[in-house]
């Protein structure tokens, strides 16, 4: 990259705040207060984020006289569920690609229960009024490399024989320009209907809302500090109260579970995006995007992007940091060395949008697991239930999760219990210097193969035989 190139670039970050655009809302609610007492409840949930918010919610749909207590350690929607791109997919298993390759016997009611989930989520949004511009526009996979064009019109092949191409359809190189315009767009696969648009902090925010007028009871800024056994149900303890619950739902991804044994199942690796400021209609125009879809490139190292409701461009991936000891540090959220590698590779992409400037560039941590889907189970002999892992696709597959912690914890086989997603676990993460090692030598191996035409190595061909799914 040319200097000169490089200075412009970067002087478009200049007056980039390093907040998250959707957090960044004069329309921000107000916290509800913290918990200052003992409180007792049928139903624990910790965790204010989307996991916490629809297992709330959809217990007090299941049975509106169960008495619902949520704990947020700080703001509902503050962390990874005000952070993320809004990309609501209808996929559980992160793409179809990685749900086949671990659970082919069952991807077909994965992908029914997915659609279904996505439905319901619209369903929802339109009964609460839950103001979160949710437009469901669909998604681009679009190669930008010779090999990337050619594996996405084999793998449309593969789907049309598997009788899973419903609502998909392969864009060469014209069609997909005709979309959205690039000149590194070579190819597409646009999914019309498995992915919705959405303003990630206002969903939350909106759930929120939803919880607390079906009677939910909200502490924020109360994290739980500890959990035990309680007589026939659990205590758990705050810094300045106490709840004592039958049931409690750990919906706390990322940050440390209450249940110690889970802990090595999820790494946190934080992602990077920026947000420009509000295309004008020209620019708009010189870019196309008439259906307003989100996209996302082909490499093993991807960016994934899409408009706001006020036209601007959210730009994020590619770099993925994994913190040496799986450490969360506020300080790890803001990373200018990945903004000014974003803001190139905006340009490249976008070269007729040279001028636009960022306004806001922010980080955030998604709770990695080694299977890249959710996973789930239940401790203290069935009175307690968790899920976490959701790996950047947990938009729309935390509700799903919701249900699947509230059928394990009323003891009831459903169909998503009886799946093998939902009864078996990932492969834990070994202790340091192994992680950070393991995932270092991926990381080196996954841009190898974006340089050299897809070709994996000796170490990401063993990583695909143990089912560590590190194509993604």
């Amino acid at each position: 990259m040319a200097p000169s190139a490089m200075t412009r670039w970067t002087t478009s970050l200049s007056e980039a705040q390093p907040v998250p655009y959707w957090l960044d809302d004069p329309g921000r609610p107000h916290p509800e207060p913290a918990l200052t007492r003992a409180e007792s409840c049928d139903l624990l949930v910790v965790g204010g984020g989307y996991s916490g918010l629809w297992t709330a919610l959809l217990a007090k749909e299941r049975d509106p006289g169960r008495e619902v207590v949520l704990l947020e350690g700080r703001e509902a929607g503050w962390a990874a569920s005000g952070r993320n791109g809004g990309f609501c997919a209808a996929s559980l298993t992160h793409g179809l690609a990685n749900g086949l390759t671990r659970w082919p016997d069952e991807i077909g009611k994965l992908e029914e229960l997915g659609a279904r989930n996505l439905d319901a989520i619209e369903e929802a949004v339109t009964r609460y009024g839950l103001d979160c511009d949710f437009e469901r526009t669909g998604e681009i996979d679009v190669a930008t490399e010779p090999h990337q064009a050619e594996e996405l019109r084999e793998w449309y092949e593969e789907l049309r024989g598997r009788g899973l191409a419903d609502g998909v359809e392969f864009l060469d190189a014209a069609a997909v320009r005709d979309q959205v315009d690039s000149p590194t767009f070579l190819a597409g696969l646009y999914d019309r209907r498995g992915v919705a648009m959405l303003h990630p902090a206002k969903l939350a925010w909106g759930l929120k809302r939803a919880c607390l007028r079906l009677g939910v009871r909200v502490y924020e800024h109360t994290p739980a500090l500890e959990l035990k056994a309680h007589g026939a149900g659990m205590g758990v303890r705050t810094p300045y109260g106490s709840v004592r619950a039958r049931r409690v739902a750990l919906a706390t991804n990322i940050f440390p579970n209450l249940v110690r044994r889970v802990r090595s199942y999820t790494v946190p690796v934080y992602d990077y995006a920026l947000m420009t400021e509000p295309l004008t209609a020209d620019q708009l125009a010189s870019v196309g995007w008439k259906n307003r879809q989100g996209l996302g490139d082909s490499a093993n190292q991807f960016h994934y992007f899409r408009l706001s409701s006020d036209n601007r461009i959210l730009w994020g991936g590619y770099d993925a940091i994994y913190p040496y000891g799986g450490r969360m540090r506020a300080e790890y959220d803001d990373r200018p060395e990945t903004y000014a590698k974003l803001a190139g590779h905006f340009f490249t992409c976008f070269p007729q949008l040279e001028g636009v400037r960022f306004t806001h560039a922010w980080g955030g941590a998604i709770d990695t697991c080694s299977r890249f889907s959710a996973f789930f189970g239940t401790a203290h002999r069935g009175r307690v239930a968790y899920a976490a892992g959701y790996t950047g696709l947990g938009v729309g597959a935390t509700r799903f999760g919701a249900d699947v912690m509230l059928d394990l914890l009323a003891g009831e086989r459903t169909e998503r219990t009886e799946l093998e997603m939902v009864r078996r676990k990932p492969l834990p993460f070994p202790p340091e210097p192994f992680a950070w090692t393991g995932i270092a030598l991926t990381k080196w191996s996954l841009a190898r193969a974006d340089a050299h035409g897809g070709r994996r190595n000796l170490w990401l061909r063993a990583m695909d035989r143990l089912g560590l799914g590190f194509d993604s």
